[in-house]
């Protein structure tokens, strides 16, 4: 069974997952390009790591690529311009995690680390997490060289033509991580928009992409938190 769970626009301009929608003790949101959630965060200094700490070890410039909670009222951040948020939550549990998945994290296998963070640190079990994944760059625009593409052999057995120029489906290779890392399938959302050529304005300017526009420091924000 896979996922017919896409995401969705709300009139404000953000993106949510309906997989989250019936889950009223935590709250979350996609921020685009030109909405930012509301409030407050714990921000990262993100570096493309397989790392995820717990938000209780936040520090202002703490650099690691995911955060995880069961405390009411952390809002966690991910910043993306491509790269894909993932957000996940444990009904039973009462935990939530946000990870940032990029191509080098993502290589590592960070989707699986954030879902062993959770169940080191809180219990969770990973058949009870719901994961939902945020805009980034697809299948469509994301091509790459074999020495990303070589990367991923391990997460597309399938193929054989990871040894020169192709695209890349970095949702689909993190929706097999967390497979592999024990999620239900239907538990995953895995559909959204791609940052590059999606969204609802032309050329995908509802987004920010670094493939497009190449700004340092210009990211949307993904968060999740427990109300």
């Amino acid at each position: 069974m896979t996922s017919d769970h896409p995401l969705y626009r709300t009139p404000a301009g953000l993106w949510r997952s309906p997989l989250f929608d019936s889950e009223e003790w935590a709250d979350h949101a996609f921020g685009t390009a030109l909405v930012r959630p509301d409030g407050q965060w714990l921000e990262l200094k993100q570096i493309h790591s397989a790392c995820v700490v717990a938000a209780e070890e936040w520090r202002d410039g703490l650099p690691a690529d995911g955060l995880v909670t069961a405390a009411p009222r952390m809002r966690l951040a991910i910043k993306t311009a491509d790269c894909l948020p993932i957000l996940l939550a444990d009904p039973r549990a009462k935990v939530v995690a946000a990870v940032h998945a990029g191509w080098r994290g993502s290589a590592a296998g960070i989707a699986i680390r954030g879902v062993e963070a959770m169940a080191r640190l809180h219990g969770s079990r990973p058949e009870d997490i719901r994961a939902a994944f945020g805009p980034s760059i697809g299948v469509c625009c994301f091509e790459v060289g074999p020495e990303v593409a070589t990367l991923f052999s391990a997460w597309f057995p399938e193929r054989n033509n990871l040894d020169r120029r192709t695209r890349l489906d970095l949702p689909a290779a993190n929706r097999r991580q967390l497979i592999c890392a024990g999620l239900r399938p239907e538990r995953i959302a895995h559909l959204a928009p791609c940052t590059l050529c999606g969204g609802t304005l032309p050329g995908g300017g509802e987004f920010h992409s670094w493939r497009r526009e190449h700004q340092t420091g210009v990211r949307m924000h993904s968060l999740i938190w427990i109300r």
